[in-house]
């Protein structure tokens, strides 16, 4: 094999660690963001979170009202949205240091497509926030009136086993005979009857909620209406629906039902009113769940005629130099202490030109979902636009993939509630008259006429699809089923209601 020398010309980018660190800040949630400041501060002694005083933030507070004043007087209320994103005074002097000492070797942009998207949970804050839930035990509630109960040795083993063979919905998972069997394994000394287990099901029946444990909906539904009095009015005809019809009654068959039972219609509103008083989710109002929270990145409000664009100053702590650390790279007396110093101040500076990099990255691209969609901040959602990631990066001359990061795990608060910038975007769907429609302006569209219809006969897909087609939307019955089923509403047979 013939050795030789080639000379080849090439392009190649190079990540410097400053742009790798710009990168993986952007990308990142409230929470992890809170969680990277709080390591660079604990680690870097020349890092410091920033407490101005009442009067520097009247100050600066003062000087943004007045520069908006300004604003308003030069810009017209149709113009594109505005930012207020201010420095204060203690900040300034950390951008103008910060940016000549922080060389790029290539823009950071050209890199996103090949960082990792990061995920985290959302952090828990008093204000603005919207709340998701969390489960907890129904085992220790039921537990706990177990203590309260007078029970055998024998029953309180079995009614042990019966409260952990239920579930979170409150149906009991395994069979008496199951039970039975479990039980007599270990107590083989002496066993225990099937009508033993039966009848301590029962007891645990009526704890509270009332149909805890039972084995099936029709089973919970029956045990609650044997609590009510003899004589309530349709108490007969409700227990023999529900006994004999309960496959009918699933289905919405009213038809059949009220042929089957021989009853009229207004009789079939009053057994279906008494059917409708009972729980068929007792361990729901029982299990009492905890709120999740997100912080907003970014705020949107209507200010004078134009939707302003705000950080959430309290999404991540201010952070800055310490001077008085600063100042000590000049006056060591030791080589190893000057440049223990000298090297935690950089970093200490490309910390604070990367988190200034990602809040002017958010708020552009927040700028321009704002400029694009102000319709829906209007409107609301029927008024959506169709926007794609891809319209974004070519406003703001960045890549999607890019785009892409930014908005996710980002969150807006605006006057109609906090979105997820991914919200923003959605695919079109072309009109009669030759424009665009956005998916989630018809999924609005939708919600809005399912909630708005006669519950005796509630409007089929293809009858949605024949008003929206009258509106001049033009959208398949089989995308009309998609878009209800992804807004989690039942089919037009399971919405039918007598009541």
């Amino acid at each position: 094999m013939r050795q030789s020398l080639q000379l080849r010309m090439g392009q190649q980018l190079t990540m410097t660690p400053q742009l790798q660190q710009a990168i993986r800040l952007l990308q990142l949630s409230t929470l992890d963001l809170q969680q990277e400041i709080q390591e660079a501060l604990d680690s870097n002694p020349l890092l410091e979170v920033e407490e101005g005083d009442t009067a520097d933030a009247e100050s600066t507070e003062q000087h943004s009202q007045d520069k908006n004043n300004t604003d308003d007087s030069q810009q017209s209320s149709d113009e594109a949205p505005v930012s207020e994103y201010e420095m204060d005074s203690d900040t300034a002097m950390s951008k103008e240091t910060v940016s000549d000492d922080l060389a790029m070797d290539v823009t950071w942009d050209e890199y996103m497509s090949a960082a990792p998207a990061s995920s985290a949970a959302p952090l828990p804050d008093d204000d603005n926030v919207y709340q998701g839930e969390t489960s907890e035990s129904l085992h220790d509630y039921l537990m706990w009136q177990l203590e309260l109960t007078p029970f055998s040795p024998t029953d309180r083993a079995i009614a042990i086993a019966i409260i952990e063979a239920v579930d979170l919905s409150g149906i009991l998972t395994l069979s008496c005979e199951d039970i039975l069997e479990s039980i007599n394994d270990e107590n083989s000394e002496e066993p225990v009857e099937l009508d033993e287990v039966e009848a301590v099901l029962k007891r645990i029946q009526l704890f509270d909620p009332v149909g805890i444990a039972a084995r099936s909906l029709q089973e919970c539904l029956c045990i609650q209406l044997n609590q009510f009095a003899p004589d309530t009015p349709w108490i007969t005809e409700t227990k023999m629906i529900l006994t004999e019809h309960i496959d009918l009654l699933a289905s919405r068959d009213y038809r059949t039902l009220a042929k089957k039972t021989r009853l009229k219609e207004a009789e079939l509103k009053e057994v279906m009113t008494l059917i409708h008083s009972l729980n068929p989710k007792p361990a729901a109002s029982i299990i009492h769940e905890e709120p999740e929270y997100v912080i907003p990145d970014v705020s949107v409000k209507k200010v004078k005629g134009r939707w302003v664009v705000e950080l959430n100053p309290d999404a991540m702590p201010k952070i800055r130099v310490n001077d008085h650390y600063a100042a000590m790279s000049r006056t060591a007396k030791s080589s190893t202490d000057s440049q223990f110093i000298r090297s935690h101040l950089q970093e200490a500076k490309w910390f604070i030109k990367s988190l200034e990099s990602r809040n002017d990255t958010l708020l552009k691209v927040t700028n321009c979902i704002v400029q694009q969609q102000q319709a829906f901040f209007e409107h609301g959602p029927e008024a959506m636009r169709p926007m794609v990631l891809n319209d974004v990066a070519e406003m703001v001359d960045m890549h999607e993939s890019t785009i892409s990061r930014v908005t996710t795990q980002k969150y807006m608060h605006t006057p109609r509630g906090i979105f997820e910038l991914k919200y923003f975007f959605s695919s079109h769907v072309s009109t009669e008259n030759g424009g665009e429609c956005s998916s989630t302006a018809i999924r609005a569209l939708i919600k809005k006429l399912i909630a708005a219809e006669n519950t005796a006969k509630p409007l089929s897909d293809s009858k949605i699809a024949d008003i929206l087609a009258e509106q001049g939307i033009k959208v398949a019955r089989r995308t009309i089923a998609k878009y209800r089923e992804s807004l989690a509403i039942p089919p037009s047979n399971q919405r039918k209601s007598l009541i």
